[in-house]
């Protein structure tokens, strides 16, 4: 699976999960996003659910922006770093944040960072549109 087809297919399950909580204020809906709560009520929301596992071994993990505002992609390259296309990267070049190379790709490995997992970070940036925060911040591939 691309970054794009990725992107999409989240958008959608992110989408339907805000509209399954109907009229929940902005600080209940972004509890509903709490990892524990999302593992049990909407387990096909991430294939880690299922697993036990979790993206972010981290305290008060929230899954509201699985998907970080800073995280660009291109799914046919952003540009070549010598020998080797990168394909994805993070915006503020995150303190946290790593790469990933393969032998001829470079890829953005978030892995490390908990930034927009956290409740402040996603407060800064919260809409209940996860796309329009996406577009907003540069984060599609349109956009590189």
């Amino acid at each position: 699976m691309g970054y794009r087809e990725w992107h999409e297919a989240f958008a959608r399950r992110h989408r339907r999960v805000v509209e399954s909580l109907g009229e929940l204020s902005d600080e209940e809906l972004l509890d509903a996003f709490d990892y524990d709560r999302m593992k049990e009520e909407e387990p096909d929301f991430c294939l880690l659910y299922s697993q036990g596992k979790k993206c972010h071994e981290m305290e008060g993990l929230n899954c509201y922006f699985c998907g970080c505002p800073h995280f660009r992609f291109n799914d046919e390259g952003i540009d070549r770093v010598g020998e080797k296309i990168r394909y994805s990267l993070c915006a503020i070049d995150a303190r946290d944040g790593k790469v990933f190379e393969t032998g001829d790709a470079i890829h953005q490995d978030c892995s490390d960072c908990l930034l927009p997992h956290r409740r402040s970070f996603i407060l800064r940036h919260f809409d209940r549109d996860w796309s329009r925060v996406m577009a907003k911040n540069g984060s599609t591939q349109d956009n590189i």
